[in-house]
């Protein structure tokens, strides 16, 4: 039985296709997920952007409007809201002798929170009369508000560091 539906199937199947009709363009989920991914990657990017460039006004551009910020430092106190990162930038960006360099290392990203991985290479020329560096694991959270991601939480850790 099945050897005389499949031959009428696909008879039925290519006599139904119409070459000369016009395509709708449908964003497949492969498509919708990619166009996320690269939004979540390009404000994670601009975030670690401002922060190498010492820019507090795009730095803050790239944080939840809801003032939720959690960043977690080694050996210092957690800080919660986007008015308390932003202070502890404002200060430390007065520092202009430290290069930070980053790396995104992985990343997941769902339809309203992700999370990336960032390697982190921080340089000061000089503290206490020798070179010092800290290369870092950094976490962070991202979320949409508005259809737009925003930068939520920074967790770094230090993988190796100078003494």
């Amino acid at each position: 039985m099945l050897k005389y539906i499949l031959p009428f199937v696909i008879t039925l199947m290519i006599s139904c296709t119409n070459e000369d009709a016009p395509k709708k363009i449908i964003p497949s989920v492969t498509q919708s997920q990619e166009q996320n991914e690269k939004a979540f990657i390009a404000i994670l990017e601009k975030h670690l952007a401002a922060v190498s460039a010492r820019d507090l006004k795009t730095l803050a551009s790239t944080l939840s409007p809801d003032s939720l910020m959690i960043l977690i430092l080694p050996n210092q106190k957690v800080l919660k809201s986007s008015g308390e990162f932003l202070n502890f930038h404002r200060e430390w960006f007065q520092d202009t002798i430290w290069t930070f360099e980053t790396e995104i290392k992985d990343f997941y990203v769902g339809e309203e929170y992700g999370l990336a991985i960032v390697e982190s290479m921080y340089k000061e020329p000089n503290r206490n009369g020798k070179p010092y560096f800290n290369n870092m694991s950094i976490s962070y959270g991202l979320k949409k508000v508005d259809k737009k991601w925003v930068v939520f939480k920074d967790h770094a850790s230090s993988i190796e560091k100078t003494k």
